[in-house]
């Protein structure tokens, strides 16, 4: 049967704004539904943000510490107002990037409304008492996530904080409460923490950031207590009143403002999903296939509805294999591939990494080295007086092949595309060691990790026969 479109998009932020844009660059005929705002999380509520706050709280801890430099009598003095107010001017000067005017320019076709699913090719979208009928050969759902908010009692009385809401504060907390030692956790506690609020955080699991080795939470533990953070690890709050928060140990913890960063839940809700047998996994996203493909062979899914990443360059990744393999089927289609996938959090100092780290490697029980370069010996390190971290490379047993590599520092996530790239095309250590690296950057780190791992690799047969070779020379 024809249908009006070749895809029809639902949701409007980084998976989305991808899959549509793809569409149109291909000549195919694109509807993208946005209920809210084009941009979606990142822009408003996430990314962007929140690395502008980070910003702002990392300059104003560098002022602080001035002296360190030879800088004497460095003050400065913080109007949470006006820094509130940089957030939304940067949000500002960002959204001409994913508006409605630029994808329409592009040849999307844009609507503003509430979109479900009637039939599998058949998309309703409510616009106030208005509502039309979009025809589809195909459809991509991407209509991200939203904060987790646990049932804490008492939690529901009061006025607490998520991602989506803490941008909407126009005074700094005396006393912030965060709960979760996760990336966000940590980057928003560390971040108020140098703006001036006194800071606790509480975390269920042993230490900060679970899912990275224990080496690299340590790191980052102890920068969150010089920053004046108490951090309550093992621990979870089990009722709230106004302005206190009861421990399981019974201890009590005063504030004036909860953040719950506790992580975040796909929206599924209202799209008309189980009508069309399309379930969801345990972890409540769109059960799909390699092919990003639903129960329903013509419907799609991407970005955080989809996991398992909630990374808006996950997101992008997943949106071109879902695009590619609804336009092109049966002619082409492609697995998604889940091989190389960096992540960083933005604290100070940063944590980034790619592939695995030790603890996936030893549940997964794959054998592996590991290559470790402290950057206190790094000279860039030394003369920017940032000497902390680490680069750490897991690599198969006397193989030139990277597992994993794990850089903690500053402008770790910087670093961190030089093994992004050497995973993703089999690149190995060697040719990394060979690599021309401009002195003095903290790139270097990279080459003198790749280092470690050649001398550990050196052959000895092979130094051997050299100190004769060397010997015999010198004798003439």
């Amino acid at each position: 049967m024809p249908y009006d479109h070749n895809l029809v998009v639902i949701g409007g932020g980084a998976a989305g704004l991808v899959s549509s844009y793809i569409a149109a660059a291909v000549k195919a005929k694109v509807t993208l539904v946005e209920n809210q705002r084009m941009g979606g999380d990142c822009l408003y509520t996430g990314c962007v943000p929140s690395k502008t706050l980070l910003r702002t709280a990392h300059l104003l801890h560098d002022i602080k510490h001035a002296t360190q430099y030879g800088i004497g009598q460095a003050e400065a003095t913080i109007d949470f107002a006006e820094v509130m107010q940089r957030i939304r001017t940067t949000i500002t000067q960002i959204e001409p990037h994913d508006s409605v005017a630029r994808y329409r320019a592009l040849g999307v076709h844009c609507v503003l409304g509430q979109a479900s699913l009637l039939s599998p090719h058949l998309v309703k979208v409510v616009q106030g008492e208005h509502s039309q009928l979009l025809s589809t050969a195909n459809i991509i759902i991407a209509t991200g996530a939203h904060p987790s908010v646990p049932s804490i009692p008492g939690l529901a009385q009061i006025a607490y904080l998520t991602s989506d809401t803490l941008w909407n504060l126009r005074e700094l907390p005396k006393r912030l409460l965060v709960l979760g030692a996760g990336p966000i956790g940590c980057e928003m506690a560390q971040a108020f923490a140098r703006l001036g609020s006194e800071v606790q955080l509480v975390e269920m699991a042993t230490q900060i950031l679970p899912r990275e080795d224990a080496c690299v939470a340590e790191v980052l533990h102890q920068a969150l207590l010089a920053d004046g953070i108490t951090v309550h690890l093992g621990s979870k709050v089990t009722q709230f009143s106004q302005h206190s928060a009861q421990l399981h140990t019974g201890q009590q913890l005063a504030f004036d403002q909860v953040l719950i960063a506790l992580g975040r839940s796909p929206n599924t809700a209202g799209l008309g999903l189980e009508a069309l047998g399309i379930q969801l996994d345990a972890k409540h996203t769109i059960s799909h296939n390699g092919l990003m493909q639903t129960a329903q062979k013509n419907i799609y899914v991407c970005g955080d509805v989809a996991g398992p990443y909630q990374f808006t360059h996950v997101a992008a990744h997943q949106a071109w294999y879902a695009s590619v393999n609804a336009l092109f089927r049966p002619f082409k289609q492609f697995t998604a591939d889940y091989r190389v996938i960096p992540a960083a959090t933005f604290t100070s100092p940063e944590v980034a990494r790619v592939g695995l780290n030790e603890q996936e490697a030893k549940a997964q029980n794959i054998a592996y080295e590991i290559s470790h370069y402290a950057l206190d010996d790094l000279d860039r390190a030394i003369a920017d007086g940032d000497n902390h971290g680490f680069v750490r490379v897991l690599s198969r047993p006397n193989k030139d092949q990277i597992l994993g590599v794990t850089i903690v520092g500053k402008h770790a996530a910087e670093m961190l595309p030089e093994f992004v790239l050497a995973m993703k095309h089999g690149i190995g250590l060697n040719k990394i060691l060979g690599t021309i690296h401009a002195y003095p950057t903290w790139s270097e780190a990279n080459k003198y990790a790749a280092g470690i791992w050649k001398k550990a690799h050196a052959p000895e047969w092979a130094l051997r026969l050299l100190d004769c070779y060397h010997d015999l020379r010198r004798r003439g």
